[in-house]
């Protein structure tokens, strides 16, 4: 800890600071988070898996890490089982840390879990640089040289799927959810609204499952690299059950829909996005990590836009005209940031119960 430690990027920019947690060298895509807390959510989401982070928010560590899986199985204070970001760069190092619920320091958790951190540097200049010239490949050096590493090109949601199906909780509605790395807060918010969750991976046959509603996870990298999950939800559209999907599962419905996906300059990953509710015109704040989106004139008239962002009119979300399929872009089930979409589970929820009513009234009438 504290060794001189370099941050370089593609663009030539180097920055000079002190090491912290891990002491290796990595590469990734060097993205910035405007969260003011929140850190063990943002380390451990697997959105983040294969990029290097930056945090805006000047004081990280002051309040340390708390209990690792003692709370209930799905860890209540983090989103995965371990950090999933490549590295850390933040302005301020807090060493001492203060916390009824802290365990141990940020430094000792990332040792752990091998990721290595930066400090000492003028982040705000950072996040400058990144929002003239977009989110770009990075590299912090601690000794040893590495080659640029673009994941991006990767099939990042088969590093972060699960590698069979699980099943969590015995409630009335039968969810079957697509794990393309998917946030803990998500499964948690599902299991409290009275339902069994069945969790599979991302390349999974779910034509082979008896479901009373399919859910795409958030997840990591290009949206295009899970032809497979495209496919399959694809399918899934041919059915009346509803659908739900949130960030990456967003941009999986599009494509399967024919739509198209493009890859943002530097993303939308901060707490306090606004969003608008076509049905409605009402304004949310909303939590956001993403670097890619939908287009929303890709969209066939089948499709109909339901969140439009109010920084860029982006997409940020999307339903059917007749089905009970919809999707937002940003995330509602979001433990650190706002929770005024809160309530988009419960309309999920709603649709699978009216739906369930429908199939009930038409075994009654083919039985009669």
């Amino acid at each position: 800890m504290h060794q001189s430690v370099k941050l370089i990027l593609q663009d030539g920019s180097e920055f000079t600071g002190y090491s912290f947690g891990a002491e290796c060298s990595v590469s990734g895509e060097l993205v910035f988070n405007t969260a003011m807390t929140g850190y063990p959510e943002s380390l451990t989401d697997p959105s983040y898996h294969g990029q290097i982070l930056v945090a805006s928010y000047p004081l990280i560590g002051n309040y340390g890490v708390p209990p690792f899986g003692e709370q209930d199985e799905m860890l209540q204070f983090y989103e995965s089982d371990k950090i999933q970001v490549s590295g850390l760069v933040i302005s301020d190092y807090s060493e001492k840390f203060s916390h009824w619920n802290a365990q141990k320091s940020l430094h000792d958790w990332m040792e752990e879990n091998k990721v290595p951190g930066i400090y000492g540097l003028d982040t705000r200049r950072l996040t400058k640089i990144l929002r003239e010239k977009g989110a770009m490949l990075a590299k912090i050096i601690y000794k040893e040289e590495v080659e640029w590493h673009n994941p991006n090109k990767e099939n990042l949601v088969a590093k972060v799927s699960v590698n069979e199906k699980q099943i969590y909780g015995n409630g009335q509605h039968r969810i079957l959810l697509i794990d393309c790395g998917v946030k803990n807060n998500i499964i948690r918010h599902l299991l409290k609204r009275d339902t069994t969750v069945i969790r599979v991976p991302w390349d999974y046959d779910i034509s082979q499952e008896n479901y009373d509603a399919l859910f795409i996870s958030n997840g990591p990298g290009d949206p295009k690299q899970c032809q497979i999950t495209v496919e399959n939800i694809t399918k899934a559209y041919q059915k009346d059950n509803p659908i739900f999907g949130i960030c990456l599962g967003n941009q999986l419905m599009a494509l399967a829909a024919d739509a198209n996906t493009y890859k943002l300059k530097y993303g939308h990953r901060s707490h306090n996005q606004p969003v608008l509710h076509v049905n409605t015109n009402r304004a949310y704040i909303t939590s956001q990590n993403h670097g890619f989106a939908v287009d929303n004139n890709s969209l066939n008239k089948d499709w109909k836009p339901y969140f439009t962002n109010l920084n860029d009119d982006t997409n940020e979300g999307f339903s059917h005209v007749s089905k009970p399929f919809f999707s937002t872009q940003f995330h509602p089930e979001a433990s650190s940031g706002p929770t005024d979409t809160e309530f988009l589970f419960d309309e999920f929820i709603d649709k699978i119960v009216e739906y369930k009513k429908k199939w009930e009234g038409k075994k009654l009438k083919v039985g009669s």
